[in-house]
């Protein structure tokens, strides 16, 4: 007869047999007896963050960066509700990860005990599935059913609520089984019909134009979008989440366009006949005002959830299915079309709306500290950032060449992503070179992080753009609210340098252009962890901008 394990011995199981060999966590009191287990297990590296939030931002960027699930650990009560803002930034940006929480016991449930929150409750919203386990028996299966929804379809975040005593209930534990979720089906190929209309309309389209976003970098579709625009000669304009779907050195490479995009990616997009989006969720910060998005186009929308088709804008070719999936089935049908006219357009259009070139101005800018990290790097580095004005300059200025290089919040917007994301990516990626371009707001959100970094040695570099307020805010304040500044005046900036050395972490700091690049290249000669305080011009707005709901003719920072 099969041995009976406890209910935390099965958790570990189930872990390993799904190949997880890491977990991002912080112990509390109703999942210790999870953490009392973890010694036996010296497959799992169990990695001590200092705050829920930045267990489930690691997982989150360590899943986006690698081909595996992200885990995080967390107790209940507080515990677990500090990892709601990192469980719906991953749910907004399609990111797979297993939460497993502790929750008081069994008998306690409901009568408001000592850190008792009904979590599946409040995490409904921010995840793709969650569970509450009554009994030690089920755990192991829904472990298993958790991964799998997780990392299948348009994947997303999972949580698993697991009560104290069920952790040392036992229990039989006999392996993964196939499987098997009533109503759950996931696309992969489409219709022959739907393949013939889509090269019907791009075969027939004078100005066409890829719109590719984040579902190419989750479906792995790299060399699938490259072969098709290609072969048909059509530019490609990505999304922010969909920047290193494209090697950006490519001369069919367009930038991303929208918000704070290339002022000539949103004019090919308002210029074209047909735009076929590919993974994409056509998102506000890219539309504007529907009604006047690229209204003289049709549209060919291919992404693998149903419910994101025709949901901002009507399509005229609806492709349900995995991304990699159907550009293998499209590929094939192409014929070689040069274009030579549109092409030239969109040459034009680069020449005559150049968006980025950098000012110049006595102070260090935010615009130069990406471009020098970008030449010294040659685009070869695994980028993360957080949100603001630094983001911005980072997608603008950072030449991405690799394949899934760039993780950022997108959907959400989440200040804080940047330091525990790259904390994820560079455990996923020990060998590579890893950068987060950091806000000095969103920074401290999540600074206690760097305990983390020291404490497992990871070689993380962290660039903090300084500009002393909150610059994205101040920006909006000046344009958007009569200059009603309640951002302006952010003077409680600690010296960041002595915050790294506190923690044990290099410290550097740049304050004019002529140190830059010697600065960059000592933190990446470093064997451990680096921040660098780049204090930067405070006043510097991100442009071009299109305001939120409008369109590119109301552009600003550019003639069009």
């Amino acid at each position: 007869m099969s041995k009976q394990y406890t209910g935390a011995e099965i958790v570990c199981r189930a872990l390993i047999n799904e190949g997880v060999d890491v977990v991002f966590g912080l112990p509390g009191g109703a999942v210790l007896p999870l953490y009392g287990v973890l010694s036996q297990f010296p497959e799992i590296n169990h990695i001590l963050v200092r705050h829920e939030q930045g267990a489930a931002h690691a997982a989150d960027a360590y899943s986006r960066s690698t081909d595996k699930v992200g885990v995080a650990f967390a107790t209940s009560g507080p515990g677990a509700t500090n990892l709601i803002t990192g469980l719906a930034t991953a749910m907004m940006d399609s990111a797979p990860m297993v939460a497993i929480t502790g929750q008081v016991g069994r008998s306690a449930i409901g009568t408001d005990a000592f850190q008792e929150t009904d979590i599946t409750g409040a995490t409904l919203p921010v995840t793709k599935h969650n569970y509450l386990v009554m009994n030690a028996s089920d755990i192991g299966d829904v472990i298993h059913e958790a991964f799998y929804i997780a990392k299948t379809g348009r994947p997303g975040p999972v949580l698993i609520d697991i009560p104290k005593d069920v952790f040392t209930e036992k229990s039989y534990y006999n392996g993964r089984n196939e499987i098997s979720i009533p109503g759950y089906k996931i696309p992969s190929k489409t219709t022959k019909n739907k393949i013939d209309e889509a090269v019907a309309l791009i075969e027939k389209s004078k100005r066409p134009v890829i719109l590719a976003g984040h579902g190419v970098i989750i479906s792995k579709a790299f060399s699938q979008l490259k072969e098709f625009s290609e072969k048909s000669q059509i530019p490609v304009v990505t999304t922010l989440l969909g920047i290193s779907s494209f090697p950006e050195d490519h001369i069919l490479s367009c930038g991303f366009p929208g918000m704070h995009g290339m002022a000539y990616a949103s004019l090919i997009l308002d210029q074209s006949d047909l735009i076929i989006g590919i993974g994409t969720r056509f998102d506000d910060r890219i539309v504007g005002d529907p009604k006047r998005f690229s209204t003289k186009s049709k549209k060919i929308h291919i992404d693998i959830d149903a419910s994101e088709i025709g949901k901002t804008i009507k399509v005229d070719v609806p492709i349900i299915g995995n991304i990699i999936d159907v550009l293998n089935q499209i590929n094939p049908e192409l014929s070689k079309n040069l274009r030579p006219e549109w092409l030239d357009t969109v040459s034009k259009l680069k020449v005559n709306h150049p968006s980025l070139e950098i000012p110049n101005s006595d102070h260090l800018l935010g615009q130069s500290v990406v471009k020098a990290l970008s030449e010294i790097t040659q685009g070869n580095a695994i980028i993360c950032s957080g949100v603001g004005q630094h983001q911005m300059w980072a997608a603008q200025h950072y030449k991405f060449i690799q394949p899934n290089s760039w993780i950022s919040s997108g959907g959400l917007g989440t200040m804080g992503y940047e330091v525990p994301s790259a904390i994820g990516a560079q455990v996923g990626n020990p060998d590579k070179l890893v950068w987060s371009i950091c806000g000095d707001g969103g920074f401290q959100m999540t600074m206690m992080e760097l305990a983390t970094a020291k404490e497992n040695n990871l070689p993380v570099k962290y660039a903090i753009l300084n500009n002393n307020h909150l610059g994205m805010i101040t920006q909006w304040q000046g344009l958007f609210y009569n200059e009603d500044y309640q951002a302006e005046t952010y003077t409680g900036n600690p010296d960041f340098v002595k915050l790294a050395e506190s923690y044990g972490i290099k410290g550097l700091r740049v304050d004019n252009k002529d140190d830059l690049f010697d600065v960059i290249k000592v933190a990446n000669s470093h064997s451990g962890p680096v921040v660098v305080d780049f204090v930067i011009k405070k006043v510097d707005n991100v442009y071009p901008m299109i305001p939120a709901g409008q369109s590119v003719s109301e552009l600003i920072g550019e003639n069009i």
